[in-house]
Parts: C-alpha cells; structure tokens; sequence
C-alpha cells in the first residue's frame, strides 16, 4: 500500500502537472466498490471545477477545487510587478482520493490508451486526462463539499507534530510501538515500510511497548520517522510493488531499505541477520542486536 513518502510524492507531481486547469467532463467505472461518493453525485460535483492545489493528507490526495473561471487575462505567478496579487478563489469543495493497495493516480494525453482497471478519467480542458486506476479496488473516491470543512485526516502529521505532542499519543498506550505507528488515528500516513525503518534507525525493537518506552527514546523515534520519511519523500518513495508516480515512474527508495524486505539478510551496521516475524497482522523486520 502506498504510505507517506509515495503519496507525497504522487500528489507533488499531480500538482505541477494540473493545478489551474478545468475539468471539462468525467467518466467512471461499473464498480460501486471505489466510490465512497455516489458516481453520479461525485461527477456532477466535479464537472466545470478548477483544480487548485493538490496535497497529501496522511494517505490521502486532496484535490481543492474551486469554480471554473473565465478568462480573466492574469498573467503568470511571479511577475511580482504592481499590487496585482489576487485572493485564490474560495475552495467550494475537494476530491479525496486514497490509493488503497494498488490505486495509481496519473496524467496521461487523451490519445494514451486506458490501462485496464481505471475506474475514473477526468477530461482536462488542457486535453491532457487525469486517471485514478486500481486492479484490485481498495481505493476510495469521495467528493466533499465546503460546507464539510477542510479535509483533516485521521491523525496528527508526521511530518509536522511537536515532540511533546509526538511523546503524549504514546502515553497508555500498551500496544507495541510497531502497532501504535500503523495506527492512523494517531499519526496519518506512516504504514508498514516506514515503521519498520524508522525503529530501526531509532534502535528500538519494534515488540516493545508503546507506553514504557523513555522521553528520550520517543524523541529519538520522532526524529528518525522524519528523517527517513523525508529520504524517502526525495527518492521518490518505494517502488516494492506496483507503485509508480503521476507520470508512471518508480521511485527508488528501496534500495535504501535496511531492514524492511531483508529477512535473513545480514544487517548493515552489525551483520547480524535480519529477522522477520508478525505483529499486528504485519510483516515486521528487525536486527535483533541494533534494536532493544
């Protein structure tokens, strides 16, 4: 399933490619299963919006859209001359978009032939598409409307929470850390490459208990989770499946990989060979001698 760094990395790109542009019309599949929206509701909504910006929540792309403008003959961005600076238009709803397992969001030219399983195609006025495809439907459109507020996710951001907020979801907590960093109320966006790596540059075993670990420890977890979310964030993510960016390119975050995906295999600090077992209904990865 993409997590963080790929879902960043993926609403990055879609945001260069298509922010400002029109949906001109929209087209879905058969299958009720990735429709959190009914299609009919979801389309009307989405026909003759502007897209503004795209960004990540957790493990969700959050499309703002605002209403269709016309031609206003503003130049572009940056010009920086005059006291021309308008107010971005009010956001009148937004398309929230998970990936599931196996959901990809990508640009393609309208010319570009459908890959199997695309279950939605936003015509562009620029002529370009944007396309949500997922084999195995797990994915989830939605439309929300302004009058919903701002779409928050479940839990805090990784990328942006305090250390002392970071320590307090912690506190009473007597799952094992592993299972309290998937759990998406608590921290949105972090799954099971992520936990896994990070633990492991923080030193800490991923069996121990959420509540008993020391300040200093959850500092020390904090700071790893930031640092390899944003290593993986500039390479792209992890392409370990079929994960692929807005443009159909894999990211090459695996090879940086130091305990998830190598059980068996020697540990890069120490040699000691990497264990896996099951926790929380996850495959977890560790070195048993550099995590206590």
């Amino acid at each position: 399933m993409p997590e963080l760094p790929e879902v960043e990395t993926i609403a990055n790109g879609v945001d260069r490619r298509v922010r400002g542009d029109s949906i001109v019309s929209v087209r879905f599949s058969g299958y009720k299963e990735p429709f959190k929206t009914p299609p009919a509701e979801m389309a009307t909504g989405l026909a003759e919006m502007r897209i503004g910006r795209v960004y990540r929540v957790g493990k969700h792309i959050v499309v703002d859209l605002t209403k269709r403008a016309r031609s206003t003959g503003a130049g572009k961005s940056g010009s920086g001359k005059g006291k021309r600076e308008r107010s971005e238009p009010a956001v009148r709803a937004q398309w929230i978009v998970h990936l599931g397992m196996t959901g990809r969001l990508l640009i393609s030219a309208a010319e570009v032939p459908l890959p199997p399983h695309t279950h939605a195609v936003l015509k562009l006025a620029s002529g370009r598409e944007l396309r949500f495809v997922d084999a195995r439907r797990f994915g989830r459109l939605a439309l929300r409307s302004a009058e919903e507020g701002v779409f928050a996710g479940p839990g805090s951001e990784p990328l942006a929470i305090s250390a002392a907020d970071f320590a307090a979801l912690f506190r009473g907590r007597r799952l094992s850390i592993k299972a309290a960093l998937l759990n998406q109320s608590l921290l949105h966006g972090v799954g099971n490459i992520y936990a896994d790596e990070s633990l492991f540059k923080a030193g800490i075993r991923p069996t121990r208990v959420a509540a008993r670990l020391s300040r200093d420890r959850l500092d020390r977890l904090r700071d790893a989770l930031r640092t390899v979310l944003k290593s993986a964030i500039r390479a792209g993510g992890s392409s370990v499946s079929d994960y692929v960016d807005a443009d159909g390119v894999r990211g090459f975050f695996q090879i940086q990989h130091r305990v998830y995906g190598r059980k068996g295999e020697p540990c890069l600090m120490c040699g000691t060979p990497i264990r896996r077992i099951v926790l929380a209904g996850r495959s977890t990865h560790y070195c048993p001698k550099c995590q206590r």
